[in-house]
């Protein structure tokens, strides 16, 4: 993301005008509401195994589903083998189309040995059947994937457009840095501009985080005690940020990043947006389930270089919400209210009955676009969530409030049944935890359905 100054605030977010018709606004809100319908059953259509002309594409999964070892587009199961190095670009290394195809079946990818043997034999082909296409569709995405990598210049918008609809794992860490900026999209400066980027954040860390305490002025000492609270408390569920190396990590991190950006400084929940960047680019060097991750393992320059990472990408994106962490957070107050408009004009008997009962959006929401979702859903689901954010760019403020929506809806009927405290219970424990793969999948879907309909009008969530 390039620093854009507010980034969201001054960034519309608009309903799609009516018809055209001459009908006046009767007619239009008429037009409005049938395609509204239209497209509605459209996604109903895709939950059923239809597809959704848009940037999301959904398949019936062959039964039963957790069986099949990808769900979704990428599934958290689908595990990397480690390169020789496990440094480098993708671009210094030898590959071809066959290389990612023979890599992704080693390690799972497009495995098919879970599926269930058939009864039938009518069964039995129409399990082939769907094997080949999962498999059809897997190996396409592949070959785009390694077509756009493996070029002298990466052409970004290509790569967004396949990175929206989820990044094969171990894919993931080069094109997360290229989709954020970070690194280069010319293979031939990539690797020297990485290594210049590293040191000067050793230069930063040396300066400002590692350095007596009796060096930093009272400020820089009460925020780093708060980061040193906050760090324990980071993804408590997740074990592996228990370690007490990963916790070290997390805490030169922010503080080196606060103290860089004394504008918005350190502020609660931006701990939580270091963990996706933590995850991912140690998975280049740590093998297996996450769970099992040992940082040990892996040797302090490794562990340095990994921060270093962090540090930029989540700095690229920042960059992108700058008022969204300064004093008062006015960003996040603007998508919050634009939440709520949103929110009225798709579903508004939920809307009547939340603002019957004097729940403001601000109660439960405010947390919601302050730590990005992370909180609320399974840790798991996370990387794929932010695959669809980093390729969404400097849209991105703009899209959260379409997610955000998709994300509340989910629970319409379950919200308009509920009183205030009972809701303000339910919006702060959201039954997710055992959600895979298809449920994010239809909330992004319906975010990008509302998204297309309504963003065009500039009028349509006007302060």
């Amino acid at each position: 993301m390039k620093s854009g100054g507010n980034g969201s605030g001054d960034k519309e977010v608009g309903r799609k005008e009516g018809s055209t018709s001459s009908g006046g606004d009767g007619g239009g809100s008429l037009n409005l509401e049938w395609k509204f319908n239209q497209t509605l059953r459209s996604v109903q259509g895709l939950l059923k195994g239809r597809s959704f002309p848009g940037k999301v594409l959904l398949t019936r999964k062959p039964e039963p589903v957790n069986q099949f070892p990808v769900s979704a587009e990428y599934g958290h199961e689908f595990e990397r083998s480690n390169s020789e190095s496990g440094q480098g670009s993708l671009e210094n290394r030898d590959i071809s189309y066959e290389h990612v195809i023979k890599k992704s079946n080693s390690i799972g990818y497009l495995n098919t040995q879970n599926f269930p043997t058939p009864s039938t034999e009518n069964s039995s082909t129409n399990a082939n059947k769907s094997i080949s296409r999962v498999r059809s569709t897997d190996s396409a995405r592949l070959a785009k994937f390694t077509k756009e990598l493996s070029g002298t210049a990466v052409i970004l918008d290509n790569l967004r457009k396949l990175g929206w609809n989820g990044i094969p794992p171990f894919l993931r860490p080069n094109v997360w840095r290229l989709l954020l900026g970070y690194a280069s999209p010319n293979s031939d400066r990539r690797d020297k501009a990485l290594t210049r980027k590293r040191l000067e954040y050793f230069d930063c860390v040396s300066q400002y985080h590692d350095i007596p305490e009796s060096d930093r002025p009272d400020d820089e000492i009460n925020m780093l005690r708060q980061i040193t609270v906050d760090c324990p408390r980071t993804v408590p569920e997740v074990t592996f940020f228990q370690q007490d190396q990963v916790q070290k990590s997390l805490e030169c991190i922010l503080y080196t990043w606060a103290i860089r950006h004394p504008a918005s400084g350190y502020v609660q929940g931006i701990n939580d947006l270091v963990t996706p960047f933590l995850v991912v680019f140690l998975s280049e060097h740590l093998e297996g389930s996450m769970d099992n991750w040992l940082i040990s393992d892996i040797s302090p320059q490794i562990i340095s270089n990994v921060e270093a990472d962090c540090y930029w990408c989540l700095s690229k994106l920042l960059d992108g919400m700058q008022d969204h962490y300064t004093f008062a957070q006015p960003g996040i107050q603007r998508l919050v209210f634009k939440l709520k408009e949103l929110v009225r004009r798709i579903d508004e008997p939920v809307s009547r009955h939340m603002e019957e009962q004097g729940l403001d959006f601000l109660q439960f929401s405010f947390r919601w676009f302050n730590c990005l979702l992370i909180r609320e859903i399974p840790f798991h689901l996370v990387n794929r969530l932010w695959d669809t954010y980093l390729a969404e760019g400097d849209a991105l403020p703009e899209f959260l409030v379409y997610i955000t929506a998709s994300f509340l809806l989910t629970w319409s009927d379950k919200l308009q049944k509920l009183d205030f405290q009972e809701m303000i219970m339910f919006l702060q424990h959201l039954p997710t935890e055992n959600w895979t793969d298809q449920e994010l999948e239809t909330v992004l879907s319906r975010a990008y359905m509302w998204h297309t309909m309504f963003n065009n009008s500039p009028s349509h969530l006007a302060n």
